[in-house]
């Protein structure tokens, strides 16, 4: 082996590039997990066999195994990848959108969440321990997202100005929950008149 530094310079680089193509390769195989697992959990539900998510993720069972050694460690990350991207989707509406439209955008889109919720409600009321901070990862990545767009399309007197974030955001949930059999759509619709609804008394 040579010592020159040049020679050692090359081994580093090719270390260096292969540390980045495994950890590209490992986070493909995360990222198919979570989206296998999102897609089985919500035909089959949470008890589904954990095969089936890795045929669906197309990565064997031993990937599956090292990533998530146990089905709670599972579901509680397929969760938490739909709290961020509701989150992220709250930014993405307000630089594009009007304050209104990105506010009612992001309703629409949290009542995508409030069902992919409803797919995990069994195991997330388990009371299983794997489940304990996602309540506080709620609060610290969803409710700052909403109170953004409910603020900014008040300033912008679109909507009346008395409006509690936390308030609507439970109501919403509730709406959707209660509104789950009766029919596609019906959720979105009554979400859509609750953002009529908000125009009423708007400064503007």
């Amino acid at each position: 082996m040579s010592d020159r530094p040049e020679d050692q310079g090359n081994g580093l680089e090719a270390r260096r590039g292969a540390g980045k193509r495994v950890r590209a390769d490992a986070q493909r195989s995360l990222d198919a997990l979570l989206h296998a697992a999102k897609k089985v959990f919500a035909t089959s539900g949470v008890d589904a066999p954990v095969r089936a998510i890795a045929e669906t993720a197309g990565v064997g069972l031993g990937t599956l195994y090292r990533h998530f050694p146990q089905r709670s460690d599972l579901i509680a990350a397929v969760f938490r990848r739909e709290i961020d991207a509701c989150a992220d989707a709250a930014a993405i509406l307000a630089a594009e959108c009007d304050p209104i439209d990105a506010l009612a955008g992001w309703m629409q889109r949290y009542v995508a969440f409030v069902a992919a919720k409803r797919g995990l409600a069994k195991a997330l009321h388990s009371g299983d321990p794997a489940f304990d901070t996602l309540p506080g990862y709620f609060d610290q990545r969803l409710r700052p997202a909403f109170r953004m767009l409910l603020e900014a399309a008040a300033a912008a007197g679109a909507i009346r100005v008395d409006v509690d974030a936390d308030e609507l955001l439970g109501a919403v949930a509730s709406l959707c929950m209660s509104a789950h059999n009766a029919g596609p759509g019906r959720a979105e619709r009554m979400v859509a008149l609750i953002v009529d609804g908000l125009r009423y008394g708007a400064p503007a």
